[in-house]
């Protein structure tokens, strides 16, 4: 099944503290936040900031122990870009085409994110980053 890409969606940058963060994005760059949330099940709470057509998607740690996905990057890699995501007409196809392609995926279904999307990964060793697929819920 084929599926079509559509833009760069957004960019994930991991930050220790999001408030400082969206700080010197919102006083020091002059751009507006139009979202924030937290996502329990992927342990990370975000806030969206339109930059252009694209996103920027800072996101930080809200697990216990520090130990989500955010948590674990920024330990061993420090703050930055943590991901890239695509947005796609179709997130199973892109999956499927992904995998029958030879690249590793790391969710095999879409899954909910943040902003109402549905989403998944490809495995960082397959793209050089940690590439996200997105698109709106499935109703």
């Amino acid at each position: 099944m084929a599926f079509k890409t559509i833009c760069v969606d957004h960019v994930g940058i991991a930050c220790a503290d999001l408030d400082a963060a969206t700080k010197i994005y919102t006083e020091v760059l002059g751009l507006e936040v139009t979202g924030r949330e937290e996502v329990k099940e992927q342990g990370v709470a975000t806030v969206f900031i339109p930059c252009g057509e694209t996103l920027l998607e800072l996101l930080v740690d809200i697990t216990e122990n520090n130990d989500g996905p955010i948590g674990k990057y920024i330990a061993k890699n420090g703050q930055g870009i943590q991901h890239i995501a695509v947005r796609v007409d179709d997130v199973q196809a892109a999956i499927d085409t992904t995998i029958e392609k030879g690249a590793a995926m790391i969710d095999k279904a879409p899954r909910g994110g943040a902003g109402g999307m549905d989403i998944a990964f490809v495995h960082p060793k397959s793209v050089g980053i940690l590439l996200e697929y997105c698109a709106p819920a499935k109703k």
